[in-house]
């Protein structure tokens, strides 16, 4: 259950941020909740192997690399979805940022509630 709130959570902050930022554009929230599911998939099997591969170049970036890894699954998600436009890597790393932040903040509060 809370995967699935986690998900809604996700395609939420993914929909609310393609009506902020214009160069990332979601069809609709049916879309949005198929590229949560995507991204989850991806960040569970592509992004481990992508981490392990640039170990080095993390490492010397103090782990700032990691956000490029985040926006190449963003769009590696963008080839793999119609519903999805993302106009360029730059739109994928603020994205990527963005999306982080706000499903973290949100999530918590969700995970709050249902603590209480």
């Amino acid at each position: 259950m809370n995967f699935l709130i986690r998900l809604l959570v996700t395609a939420a902050a993914a929909y609310g941020l393609t009506h902020i930022l214009s160069g990332v554009h979601i069809s609709d929230f049916t879309s949005a909740f198929i590229f949560a599911i995507v991204l989850a998939v991806l960040n569970a099997i592509v992004k481990p192997v992508l981490v392990f591969l640039t170990i080095p170049i993390t490492i010397v970036t103090l782990g700032l690399f990691l956000l490029v890894i985040n926006a190449l699954i963003v769009l590696l998600a963008d080839k793999l979805l119609d519903g999805l436009k993302v106009d360029g890597f730059w739109w994928a790393f603020i994205f990527s940022i963005l999306l982080t932040i706000v499903s973290g903040f949100l999530n918590s509060l969700v995970v709050d509630k249902e603590k209480e």
